[in-house]
């Protein structure tokens, strides 16, 4: 089994550019081995007879059906714009 040590926390921490105390290097790698020994109880779970899944349940996509419908008028597109020169939007330049 894997086991994540001092030295692998302080150089994801080093990587992320956090400095941590001691007290906090001890704590994560605590943490972190907790995680991997809590997965690998998961890996001794027969699951020989388990169709692979993406998700628990059965779930799919609903979608309408596209329907074709009018579109906005210059004028009723504009009617909210903040700022508008002619027929345009007209936003801030940006360089």
């Amino acid at each position: 089994m894997l086991v994540i040590t001092i030295a692998d926390v302080e150089y994801v921490a080093l990587l992320s550019r956090l400095e941590l105390t001691e007290d906090e290097k001890i704590k994560y790698t605590e943490q972190l081995n907790a995680m991997l020994e809590y997965a690998g109880m998961l890996e001794e779970l027969n699951t020989d007879n388990i169709q692979p899944t993406a998700h628990v349940l059965s779930l799919k996509n609903v979608f309408r059906e596209d329907q074709a419908t009018g579109h906005l008028s210059q004028e009723k597109a504009l009617q909210n714009a903040p700022d508008a020169d002619g027929s345009f939007f007209k936003v801030p330049k940006i360089v």
